[in-house]
């Protein structure tokens, strides 16, 4: 297996990211792996370290039943999701961040500010648009890349975010047409904003329990991997 050294991505979100996403940047075992790829695997954590203490916060904060399943199932899911992209980042030589992008971590203030029918409605509307906007992404790398851990993790996440916008869409408060124009038409924000800091070296990793009852699993890497699934790395400080 010939890997090289991955640089941490440039700028991350909704919108694209380099003019060369196709770009091999290493040959590995499980197929090449493009900027495009690794770039997915990044956004896939980055998600999860925004979401997660999100429906945390929603179980607390909720006021509706459809606010509170929708919470459980944003905890369960990404613990789910976080397990599998912190087994196969080192396998492809990928640096996860430990914190959220600036944007997103704005999306948790506004959150945490929130109370009452205010906390549900924006709860809902943006987690609909956000997990709207990854959806997009998720179907364009399932289709295009040749590496199969990264394809794992797209039918992984394809499954969870198309969970999420349904529970999302059940609580009843999604403004459709003020959620899918923001999905569509994303502020021009600075690269700063969309990318997700790295990690401080030495820095533990931040890992994501999954609940006491997890309904989600993480994906079975053993037939992708001839068996060698402990390349996963050991746990690190749990959040929550």
């Amino acid at each position: 297996m010939t890997l090289v050294a991955l640089a941490y991505p440039s700028m991350l979100g909704v919108t694209k990211v380099t003019t060369a996403q196709d770009r091999v940047i290493a040959n590995t075992q499980w197929g090449p792996l493009t900027e495009q790829d690794r770039d997915f695997v990044v956004k896939v954590r980055a998600a999860g370290l925004w979401e997660y203490p999100v429906g945390q916060m929603g179980l607390q904060k909720g006021t509706t039943p459809g606010v509170i399943t929708a919470s459980k199932h944003l905890v369960d899911g990404h613990a789910a999701l976080d397990t599998t992209c912190r087994k196969i980042a080192p396998m492809l030589n990928i640096t996860l961040p430990n914190l959220a992008s600036p944007q997103q971590q704005g999306f948790v203030s506004q959150l945490k500010a929130d109370s009452g029918r205010k906390f549900d409605s924006d709860f809902a509307n943006i987690l609909r648009m956000t997990h709207g906007a990854i959806f997009n992404t998720i179907s364009k790398i399932r289709s295009t890349t040749k590496n199969s851990l990264v394809r794992a993790l797209a039918d992984q996440a394809n499954n969870t975010v198309l969970d999420h916008m349904t529970v999302m869409e059940k609580t009843g408060l999604v403004d459709f047409d003020q959620t899918l124009f923001q999905q569509t038409t994303p502020p021009k924000l600075p690269a700063s904003d969309l990318t997700p800091p790295p990690p401080a070296a030495g820095q533990p990793e931040v890992v994501l329990t999954p609940p006491p009852n997890p309904t989600s699993t993480p994906v079975d890497l053993s037939g992708l991997t001839g068996g060698n699934a402990s390349a996963a790395p050991s746990p690190g400080p749990t959040t929550g």
